[in-house]
């Protein structure tokens, strides 16, 4: 029998049974309540979204995990450089061991660890070295520390979509070229945090995973119906480095082509790696998944190992983000390969720079 999170996470995809289908939609219309009651406070000004003084993009999705918002927050920040500002990225920083207000980067140096930072933060603040990444869970006063601590220009925030008591300029939200919303449900009875119709207040939507500039048909639905105006833009994530864990040898991708390799992957939408995977010629021998942000054991590792040993296969391969949990424990004997990869718009690069150009035009707001 699989796991509890495991047919969780089936079910949001592809439906529950009739009895466990009651009792969540009993829960998630308690849910849907709470969003209506938010939507409407704000609407009748008694909540409020509050300016930094400077231009704030978000990038978040409708769904809980697997859209690929990390590779996107990067290319957010790269944008901004390249208009002359100096960004920040402020993150929750999901799972991390402290608490409050704290600076996994600055500009010099990586200052904390996954463990205490958050694995996705860490992730960003290896990508984009000398740009300051801060976690706190009241975004706004994350981004005013980042302004007075380091003087930035702007801000980047992951998974920010939610986030309403922060003003942005930019409204990114992400969604999966198949299967978008899942079962259609909102949480706990399927993987929506919000309904659909919440796009409308997105100033772009990026299809992740698309297989050319014109694969976007099931998002385009949803779009037409609650944001016609919006700019709909196709992306694919592009292997970009291949390393070992250990000793951090560097190989070509292209060196993965031919190779059988066990994959093992905890994020939110595995498929899409695996999909890269194949993509780049990797034959796999075998795929163990793990829950979101899974925290990987010794006895796990050398688990994977004896399974990789059992299939034949040469080695085995994960995610960027999955060595980042796993970095630290002692290597299998089996090479261990990971696989970095960037988003690569297919569609709308136009449409992305002008409206990170908008919005660095914009006067500051006290």
């Amino acid at each position: 029998m699989k796991p509890a999170d495991e047919r969780v996470v089936d079910g949001w995809q592809d439906g529950f049974g009739p009895a466990a289908s009651r009792v969540l939609s009993v829960a998630a219309g308690g849910y849907r309540g709470l969003l209506g009651t938010r939507d409407w406070l704000y609407a009748l000004g008694v909540l409020r979204s509050h300016r930094l003084g400077c231009p704030v993009v978000s990038v978040g999705n409708l769904t809980v995990g697997g859209t690929g918002k990390t590779p996107a927050v990067e290319l957010a920040v790269r944008t901004l450089i390249e208009l002359g500002h100096r960004p920040a990225v402020v993150s929750r920083g999901y799972g991390r061991r402290t608490h409050g207000i704290q600076i996994v980067a600055d500009a010099a140096s990586i200052r904390l660890d996954a463990e205490e930072g958050g694995d996705e933060p860490f992730l960003l603040a290896r990508r984009l070295p000398g740009v300051p990444v801060l976690v706190g869970a009241n975004r706004h006063a994350a981004g005013r520390h980042a302004i007075a601590r380091f003087g930035v220009s702007a801000i980047v925030l992951d998974d920010g979509f939610q986030h309403r008591t922060l003003a942005k300029d930019v409204e990114i939200v992400m969604a999966r070229a198949r299967g978008p919303w899942g079962n259609g449900r909102l949480l706990p009875g399927g993987p929506l945090r919000e309904p659909v119709s919440a796009l409308r207040r997105a100033t772009l939507i990026v299809v992740t995973g698309a297989r050319n500039a014109n694969d976007v048909t099931e998002v385009a639905v949803a779009a037409d119906r609650y944001a016609p105006r919006t700019p709909l833009l196709a992306a694919r994530h592009v292997p970009t480095e291949c390393w070992e864990v250990g000793g951090m040898k560097y190989h070509a991708v292209e060196s993965l082509l031919g190779k059988r390799l066990l994959v093992f992957a905890g994020i939110g939408a595995p498929d899409g790696f695996r999909q890269t995977l194949r993509e780049t010629g990797v034959l796999e021998a075998g795929f163990t998944r793990f829950a979101d942000h899974h925290w990987y054991t010794r006895e796990e590792l050398h688990q994977l190992d004896a399974a990789a040993a059992a299939s034949g296969a040469d080695g085995l391969v994960t995610t960027e983000k999955d060595w980042v949990r796993l970095r630290r424990l002692p290597v299998p004997k089996r090479p261990i390969y990971v696989l970095g990869v960037r988003l690569v718009l297919l569609s709308g690069e136009t449409e992305w720079r002008a409206a990170f150009e908008l919005a660095a035009a914009r006067p500051p707001a006290a």
